[in-house]
């Protein structure tokens, strides 16, 4: 049987909680799970029209809770009464800029939030395992590249702070109680759905797709770690599909290229691909607490899952560029 049956057959008929069911990797997730026909139940704190979710029409075959993540109640009885097996946990506030100038909301969210989300997890037996979606960032600042899992969570900056915190409380509730966990730490994830325009390839496509010089806020020589989102999809699947197992539990993965591409090279790459070589990027050079260079290491993935990425950053970026011309060529109007 392939790995592609073997998953279908896994997730036939189980009930699936994600939390940011609604968010650009969310809507992808859930996308991909009602596919193999698992049961879908998503927390919404509010409707986002231009949620990948929403305006695919997916949002309708799943059940739907609105609410907020820190409602524990709500969390508790929604595992309980939907009779949930797998919980993917998503949610949080994911925008550097908005943390630095928002640390208390950021820590309310992507801290408390998580604790509450697991403790609730604890006392509902149904709950097979959960994934928790951390960060590169959890690890902060390493001169050691590239990041391997083993390295110390030193988050010094609030979202880095954030993600480093939500990390350990999964894996502290995983080894003090048990419960069949496992953390991903995901590098800068892209593809189609992702409206952040100030993120660095959404805001490069539709400034090149537009004709515009796109903007690099950074000097451009900022190294990262790239990954397509459909790739990280199908590692999010095969590492809750094997969440009992030792050597997964309670364990933290990365999900990244292991090569890291400065920020020029990307744009450079998107321009090649749009076939405006004339657009010059206009380099800002206006970032601060970011940190120089880091990229992930994927090597224990591989082993414990044999999970590897299956795209390039120019293929996947080709696949994004044809999604974001198909969005801007349908649902924005053209200037009158």
């Amino acid at each position: 049987m392939s790995q592609g049956r073997e998953q279908d057959s896994f997730w036939r008929g189980r009930r699936v909680f994600i939390t940011g069911c609604t968010g650009f990797l969310g809507s992808w997730l859930t996308a991909a799970l009602l596919e193999r026909g698992a049961a879908v139940v998503g927390l919404i704190r509010m409707r986002e029209p231009e949620s990948q979710l929403i305006r695919t029409g997916l949002i309708g075959k799943i059940e739907q809770v609105y609410g907020d993540l820190l409602d524990y109640e709500l969390i508790k009885h929604t595992l309980v009464d939907k009779d949930i097996d797998t919980v993917f946990h998503l949610a949080g506030q994911t925008i550097v800029g908005v943390a630095n100038r928002e640390p208390a909301a950021t820590f309310e969210t992507n801290i408390r939030g998580t604790w509450l989300l697991l403790e609730a997890v604890r006392h509902t037996p149904s709950v097979r395992g959960v994934v928790v979606a951390s960060s590169e960032k959890a690890y902060g600042e390493h001169k050691t590249l590239p990041y391997l899992e083993e390295l110390p969570l030193q988050g010094r900056h609030p979202y880095e702070v954030s993600k480093s915190c939500a990390d350990l409380i999964a894996q502290s509730f995983a080894h003090t109680y048990g419960l069949a966990i496992a953390v991903t730490r995901c590098s800068n994830l892209f593809g189609g759905g992702d409206l952040s325009w100030n993120r660095l390839i959404p805001g490069t496509i539709r400034s090149v797709l537009s004709g515009e010089q796109p903007v690099i806020r950074s000097d451009g020589s900022f190294r990262r770690d790239y990954l397509y989102v459909a790739d990280a999809v199908r590692g999010y699947l095969m590492l809750a599909e094997k969440l009992t197992d030792v050597g997964v539990r309670g364990e933290p993965f990365n999900f990244g290229s292991g090569c890291a591409v400065s920020a020029l090279e990307v744009v450079r790459t998107i321009v090649a691909l749009s076939g405006s070589p004339a657009l010059e990027p206009v380099i800002l050079n206006e970032v601060k607490n970011e940190i120089l260079d880091e990229f992930l290491s994927p090597a224990k993935a591989k082993q414990a899952i044999g999970w590897r990425p299956q795209y390039t950053l120019a293929g996947g970026l080709k696949e994004t560029m044809a999604w974001y011309k198909a969005y801007l060529d349908t649902w924005i109007a053209p200037a009158s």
